[in-house]
């Protein structure tokens, strides 16, 4: 089974092939979705909620991002493996974000890095990574980093002068190198017209059905969350699925019928 490069994101944009992303954040849960053929697995910085019990991510360091990374790296054979700079890891200056990407791929054997914003600095640092051989996954609209900046988890983009921000930023991000674009939580036709614009593949969370691909935080879709985004679908619900098993086994241990005698 061959591991996926760089160059698979472009070749499916132009061949009109959806991507498929999911998050994940250990060993078990990145070789499941290896194994069932997702396109890209992210460590996202949302794994401070899901695993961490954060309620935000700003929290996560880049060590307990590194020792998630690299339970995940040894679970990944196939897909294109990415992990999220957390939060003040990057932004202080261009060098502080190539040390921080390079040791996500020196020590966890990551194959790029995800940076939130499409403002100038930011354009600025993605291209000065993507020139010294580290792949950028762009993210824009909805960058949970900068919440408190935003007024919270709000939709981005819903005014004209919003939009082409978002606009600018993407077609910004594609000229520095980036070679696919996160959308978050913005309208749909908006989504639509920078995918038809941009020329790398565009991932949308909360973007509507246009975007070259999909992702979504594996715990939601898992129905693991204790909050699922509208945005998100549950394919099933594992939560109660545990809890309903965990139970069954504490009743058995108590009636003193497991172990089987």
């Amino acid at each position: 089974m061959a591991a996926l490069s760089i160059h698979h994101f472009r070749q499916a944009k132009q061949a009109g092939q959806p991507l498929v992303a999911l998050t994940a954040a250990d060993y078990a849960t990145a070789q499941i979705l290896d194994q069932a053929g997702i396109d890209l697995i992210l460590v996202g910085d949302s794994l401070a909620m899901t695993n961490l019990g954060y309620t935000s991510t700003l929290p996560l360091t880049l060590e307990q991002m590194l020792h998630h990374a690299q339970a995940v790296r040894r679970g990944v054979e196939r897909a294109f493996l990415v992990a999220d700079l957390p939060f003040l890891t990057y932004q202080v200056h261009k060098e502080q974000a190539l040390l921080s990407a390079g040791r996500l791929m020196k020590e966890a054997g990551v194959n790029g890095v995800k940076l939130e914003g499409g403002y100038p600095d930011m354009v600025e640092t993605v291209a000065f990574l993507v020139q010294r051989g580290i792949p950028v996954l762009g993210h824009i609209g909805l960058t949970p980093q900068a919440k408190h900046q935003l007024g919270g988890y709000r939709q981005q983009g819903k005014n004209p002068p919003e939009a082409e921000r978002l606009r600018q930023e993407a077609l910004s991000l594609e000229q520095a190198g980036a070679f696919a674009l996160v959308l978050e939580h913005m309208p749909a036709e908006l989504a639509a017209q920078i995918s038809a614009q941009a020329g790398i593949p565009t991932l949308g969370i909360g973007a509507g059905p246009a975007c070259d691909g999909q992702i979504l935080v594996t715990h939601d879709l898992l129905g693991l969350s204790e909050r699922i985004p509208p945005f998100a679908k549950p394919y099933t619900n594992l939560r109660q699925a545990i809890r309903e098993a965990v139970e069954a086994f504490a009743n058995d241990v108590r009636q003193k019928v497991f172990p089987p005698r």
